[in-house]
């Protein structure tokens, strides 16, 4: 990952005129702009994937290799570690059910954790090789992993804490969602493709292109207005109608992006361009017209994000690279110097 030269706009004084985000405005001074508020070193080696944040404790989660680390956004502390997920990728999050259920990618699992007192109550087995998403759907009450070697998803039943079911997939998975309304969407990252599954039969229901975008990653959706947004190598965020699969847009972004959010507050999205360094904020002025508000820095290697929606702020993982190459090609991380970003307003 090569970091590039960035500037960015103003967040809130390129939208204070847009009445979508006066909510937003209230708490932030007039002008003031996203920026890296602070960061939370955390030692121990590892990789690092998906973050999630579970908004009821106020408690991000963060995957790290072998386990998950979980951070209290509030006093900015580590508060617990969910250990043995080995090769973690995702953490899905069920509050009505007060679980949490983390994808082990090395040992083709799911481990079930408590969102109160963080321990850990099963370990579900047999899901498809490599499970890297994860979601809860919240109209079907099942958990699915999505099995980037095998190239399905796994339908967990967590009142059996047991796989119920598979759903054969078109290539390789990569980053999933729910509508919350009996649909749960995927991008399909060797195909370029967006798939749409009705999680009540567990079935496939359509599959489209997602041209001119390339290898498509992050995904996330505006419920609201029936709108997809899919983040791709080639710069691209395509814009897609969850409806019919009709592409709306596309946006310019950075390079390297693996993860992108939709605040519905503030109508943002907001896609983390690991190579760039960067966040491009994008205003969603309407369902169908889209402009890109500010370019945030942030640091190389910030590939993946988690949205706090009570205060609007981004959390980011990052670390810094050395020289060297491991076994797998990809470049060493220089020992502790793994941390948490927290990007907001001042």
């Amino acid at each position: 990952m090569q970091l590039r030269p960035s500037s960015f706009l103003p967040a809130l004084l390129a939208l204070a005129c847009l009445p979508q985000v006066a909510a937003a405005a209230t708490a932030t001074a007039p002008g003031a702009a996203y920026q890296v508020l602070s960061r939370l070193p955390l030692a121990g080696a590892g990789g690092w994937d998906y973050l999630s944040f579970d908004a009821q404790h106020r408690h991000l989660f963060v995957s790290r290799g072998d386990r998950v680390l979980v951070i209290d956004v509030d006093r900015h502390k580590q508060v617990g570690t969910i250990a043995d997920t080995q090769g973690v990728h995702g953490i899905a999050i069920a509050p009505n059910l007060q679980r949490g259920y983390t994808s082990d990618g090395k040992n083709a699992s799911v481990t079930v954790f408590d969102l109160g007192s963080l321990k850990t109550v099963a370990t579900i087995s047999g899901t498809g090789e490599k499970p890297d998403a994860i979601i809860y759907d919240s109209a079907s009450h099942h958990v699915l992993t999505f099995n980037g070697k095998s190239g399905n998803a796994s339908v967990i039943d967590p009142a059996k804490n047991a796989v119920i079911g598979t759903i054969v997939l078109p290539g390789k998975p990569e980053f999933a969602v729910s509508d919350g309304a009996g649909h749960v969407y995927v991008n399909i990252e060797d195909k370029s493709e967006l798939v749409q599954i009705d999680s009540a039969s567990n079935k496939v229901l359509q599959t489209w292109p997602l041209a001119p975008c390339e290898s498509p990653s992050g995904l996330a959706i505006d419920s609201a207005h029936h709108r997809l947004f899919s983040v791709c190598d080639n710069r691209t965020m395509a814009v897609t109608d969850a409806t019919d699969g009709h592409q709306v847009t596309t946006v310019a972004i950075g390079d390297g992006p693996d993860a992108v959010v939709f605040d519905d507050a503030t109508s943002m999205v907001y896609s983390s361009n690991g190579e760039s360094g960067t966040i491009t904020a994008v205003h969603e002025n309407d369902p169908d017209h889209y402009t890109v508000a500010a370019t945030i820095p942030t640091q190389t290697s910030a590939r993946t994000l988690a949205l706090d929606p009570k205060l609007h702020r981004l959390y980011l993982s990052a670390a810094r690279f050395g020289t060297a190459k491991q076994a797998n090609g990809r470049p060493t991380i220089e020992p502790d110097s793994f941390s948490i970003l927290t990007v907001g307003h001042r």
